[in-house]
């Protein structure tokens, strides 16, 4: 089993310090310690997660205070740019960093996001598929047609020319499978997460991923890969462990209640427009118990190892641990100590990635 880092939470509002020093220094952890990759996100317009608006930006970072570790976007939001754009912008990462970039590929969901492409807001989808075919093609050297500001059609390509021949791609779903099933045919790796999903769940999704993988006969014999990003703060102690992360944790639940909202609670369908505020504690407080008990590495070593191994049950190839939602930097670095325990025990010398 891999295990990687994975930022996404961050509250761009806190006021002291150094924004960032929790990004930098855990990659610089990760880095010396055999984590496979740090992952960034792109978020747009609002205090959650407001620290990564541009993933190519941190990533940049990342290069420049780290030697060997993979470099990772989770992910870009594909239809918010021009294929162009993302392939020059992560090709200067990938040539800083000597060859270590990777990229998943989301088709957004904050409609207030598009305010930056309304226009790809509706075919967001669609236009996600054909990028990550066209960045792919702009990596290897070929050109694309594009319109330039008179009209003229131009073929245009990308310099600098990356390191790497081939990007290294994953395709982002919040758990529609047929998502699961498009990164599979696209031939690329899958990133998703537990929340509106179980292990269940997730199993059958990775079943029908692996399907469709399958059935492209690459001849190099790749079966896919699966990283499942999962909360993450360990400690020696698990009563201390879930009263450390009960009110952040509960924070980042409240604020991703539209994912909550579209998952089942005790078998039934939630109706949004019928919530009180007493409901959204009710719900907040549920997810919590099961997230901590059932849905992340939280608590203790032995507790998490065993998480590890129902995640690799499953098929997840890869743990993108999210250490930052809401817990003061200092504690964060210091769990990391007891993140990376967990890793030598479970992937001793693990292997994976996408090809």
């Amino acid at each position: 089993m891999d295990f990687s880092l994975f930022y996404f939470a961050n509250d761009s509002t806190g006021s002291t310090g150094n924004r960032y020093e929790l990004l930098l220094e855990g990659a610089k952890f990760a880095d010396r310690n055999g984590f496979s990759a740090v992952w960034t996100p792109e978020r747009h317009f609002h205090p959650f997660g407001g620290l990564y608006p541009n993933p190519s930006v941190t990533g940049a970072a990342i290069a420049a205070v780290t030697e060997r570790i993979g470099i990772r976007a989770g992910s870009v939001v594909a239809p918010l740019h021009h294929p162009l754009r993302i392939a020059e912008e992560w090709s200067v990462v990938d040539n800083i960093s000597g060859g270590r970039v990777g990229l998943s590929f989301a088709s957004g969901w904050h409609a207030a996001d598009f305010a930056l492409r309304p226009e790809n807001y509706e075919n967001r989808r669609e236009i996600l598929l054909e990028q990550v075919e066209q960045v792919r093609a702009l990596w290897r050297g070929e050109r694309i047609t594009a319109t330039d500001g008179v009209g003229v059609e131009q073929r245009l390509g990308i310099y600098p020319p990356p390191v790497q021949p081939e990007l290294p791609v994953w395709v982002t779903s919040a758990g529609g499978v047929e998502t699961f099933r498009n990164a599979g045919r696209s031939g690329s790796g899958l990133l998703t997460h537990l929340l509106g999903q179980d292990l269940d769940d997730l199993a059958d999704k990775i079943a029908e991923y692996r399907k469709a993988v399958a059935e492209l006969g690459r001849p190099d014999g790749w079966t896919g890969h699966v990283a499942l990003m999962v909360h993450a703060f360990l400690g020696a102690d698990e009563d201390a462990v879930r009263e450390t992360v009960r009110a952040p944790l509960g924070d980042y639940l409240r604020s991703s209640l539209g994912l909550l909202l579209g998952s089942r609670l005790d078998g039934r369908r939630v109706d949004a427009s019928k919530l009180s505020a007493e409901d959204i504690d009710f719900i907040v407080a549920r997810s919590f118990d099961r997230y901590f008990d059932d849905g992340g590495l939280l608590g203790t070593v032995d507790k998490a190892e065993r998480m590890v191994e129902r995640f690799r049950a499953i098929g997840v190839d890869e743990v993108a641990c999210l250490i930052d939602f809401g817990l003061p930097t200092p504690a964060v670095l210091a769990s990391l100590e007891h993140l990376n325990r967990l890793r030598e025990r479970t992937s001793p010398d693990g292997a994976g990635g996408v090809s």
